[in-house]
């Protein structure tokens, strides 16, 4: 009888870090929208020519990649707080870097800077798995998607917040395209500031409480964390479709514009394209999280894989015409999102508390780490085999996921009610 006030305590904490967790994500979301929309103009400008333009989008990833396990590491050291904190916290630097830079002008300056803007996507990625740490089984999928779906209101706001970044950049003498970047310092701050104030108690540092204390108690009830030894075959399994699913999207997504601009396509369709996607990728993350606890996180990331072939086939066959290259970038999108979130849920319910957030810090850096080399190689795919080759090429990478999971087992639907045991502190 005592385990249901104890249950309830814990899914109310869980709701409200859920609540402040999506908050941080929108506010993240504002700053980097803005920014790493006009980055890659402002690295073409100071540069003196536009090949160096992609070096904005390849800087900002490979700062999401070297984050990854140091923020893990410092989560599991002194929990998901300060880890996240100190994440907004450098975004936050790199975009004052980056109007330093504007200012001099000094193109490795500016490099750096973005450099550390791209820290604040680690910091999205980690906010999805501290939505998990104190998730219920039967909705753990349902919370992580939530979280993630709250990037699209930044992803979608925050490119419209370039005109009035650069109205407000002026009007205190800055640079010319580094007044955005007043927003990502701004945004970042307040971030980092949500984090340390109000994410208390400590998800990570509760969940592994609580997890002791089932042990103490000879393993009586059922944690809501993670299963008490580690699944080493859910876990290879989750970490490959994160990864490959990423490189599958980003190979694809990152050739798109410049297929489409090469046929004859306007800006305006370039730009309808890619929110199309992104909107695919974000905002039906809940369904896919609701689907995830229902039917399992192997069907979901199987659907997620058959939204990749469809979405691919789309690609490759109407490669010429604009309306199936739009409706191929939604379904990949779609895709990712299926792949992402009940990987993501699969990956925590399968790691013990212990060793966590080492794990996830290696899925976060496998994902950034194959995204840029998806992006990095399908250029010279698109020059060989074309965009129809491109996508093609891509089935491969699905192909492989689809192995994986044929070759493991297919686990049941998590359970529903949690039972947690322990009290449940009231601020950490």
């Amino acid at each position: 009888m005592a385990a249901a006030p104890e249950a309830a305590g814990v899914a109310h904490v869980q709701h409200r870090i859920r609540t402040i967790l999506m908050a941080g994500q929108v506010l993240a979301g504002l700053g980097m929208g803005s920014t790493l929309s006009i980055g890659a103009i402002l690295a073409a400008e100071i540069s003196g020519s536009p090949a160096f333009s992609g070096m904005a989008a390849t800087m900002s990833t490979l700062g999401a990649a070297l984050a990854a396990i140091p923020l893990a590491r410092l989560a599991a050291r002194a929990g998901r707080a300060p880890a996240l904190a100190t994440g907004a916290l450098v975004a936050a630097l790199g975009a004052v870097t980056a109007i330093v830079a504007a200012g001099l002008p000094s193109f490795p300056l500016l490099l750096v800077g973005i450099l550390l803007i791209g820290v604040g996507t680690a910091v999205n990625l980690q906010s999805r798995f501290a939505a998990a740490d104190l998730a219920a089984p039967a909705t753990r999928g349902r919370d992580l998607s939530l979280v993630v779906w709250a990037t699209t209101v930044g992803a979608v706001s925050g490119p419209n917040l370039i005109g009035p970044g650069e109205d407000l950049g002026a009007a205190i003498g800055l640079p010319p395209l580094s007044g955005p970047f007043l927003f990502t310092v701004a945004a970042q701050s307040l971030a980092a500031a949500l984090y340390l104030v109000l994410l208390r108690p400590d998800p990570l540092r509760l969940a592994q409480r609580l997890a002791r204390d089932a042990g103490a108690n000879g393993g009586a009830g059922a944690s809501t964390t993670a299963a008490a030894v580690d699944d080493r075959a859910g876990i290879r399994l989750a970490l490959l479709a994160i990864a490959l699913s990423h490189a599958t999207m980003v190979s694809v997504m990152a050739m798109t514009p410049v297929h489409l601009a090469d046929h004859g396509a306007s800006l305006v369709i370039v730009g309808f394209t890619i929110s199309l996607h992104i909107a695919g990728m974000y905002a039906l993350s809940p369904v896919f999280g609701i689907l995830s606890d229902r039917v399992g996180r192997w069907w979901t990331i199987l659907i997620g894989q058959a939204l990749f072939v469809a979405a691919l086939l789309m690609t490759a066959l109407g490669a010429e015409s604009e309306g199936w290259v739009v409706a191929g970038l939604v379904a990949l999108g779609l895709g990712w999102s299926a792949a992402t979130v009940a990987g993501s849920a699969l990956l925590t319910e399968s790691t013990t508390p212990a060793r966590r957030t080492i794990v996830q810090g290696r899925s976060d850096l496998l994902m950034s780490g194959s995204g840029a080399i998806g992006g990095a190689l399908a250029g010279p795919v698109l020059a060989g085999l074309g965009y129809a080759g491109l996508s093609l090429t891509a089935l491969v990478l699905t192909a492989v996921v689809v192995a994986a999971l044929l070759a493991t087992p297919r686990a049941s639907p998590p359970a529903t009610g949690p039972v947690v045991p322990g009290p449940v502190p009231a601020r950490r």
